[in-house]
């Protein structure tokens, strides 16, 4: 071999083990599952800042989704999930639908992907939106206005 083909052969061989360095091994897609529970603001919920549920803090909430802070649902077990995706959106951060839905309980269906201890959900359809039922104004007070 000239010294110029093996100079391109070693660009060829350095550029694949790029290649298949930077491919990430094959995870699952994830698997299918129906969920219940609060959507939820990470940040308050995580923090323990505020009261973090229901109608003591739903309008907090919708600041903090507005403002980019994931949404989540917090299943009656205290199970947390990172909504990723609502129906066919494409965004997450200040979602119109999520607005709308947070501190409800709904009902939904969708794919459920773990990775590194974290679960993240890409919800196809939210089959039930009970509403705000997790009345804790009445003990808390209005977050952040409470007392």
């Amino acid at each position: 071999m000239s010294a110029i083909s093996s100079k391109r052969w070693m660009v060829v061989l350095a550029g694949l083990a790029l290649a298949v360095v930077a491919i990430p091994p094959s995870r699952g897609a994830g698997h299918r599952v129906k969920l219940t529970g609060e959507v939820i603001d990470s940040w308050c919920q995580t923090t323990g800042i505020m009261v973090a549920l229901g109608t003591a803090h739903h309008q907090c909430a919708i600041w903090c989704a507005v403002g980019g802070i994931p949404v989540g649902l917090r299943t009656s077990d205290g199970t947390l999930y990172t909504i990723l995706r609502v129906d066919k959106d494409k965004a997450n951060v200040a979602n119109p639908r999520l607005l709308r839905l947070q501190t409800h309980e709904v009902s939904v269906e969708g794919d459920l992907i773990e990775r590194d201890g974290l679960r993240y959900l890409l919800i196809d359809q939210v089959m039930d939106d009970h509403g705000i039922i997790n009345q804790t104004h009445a003990d808390s007070g209005i977050q952040p206005f409470g007392e």
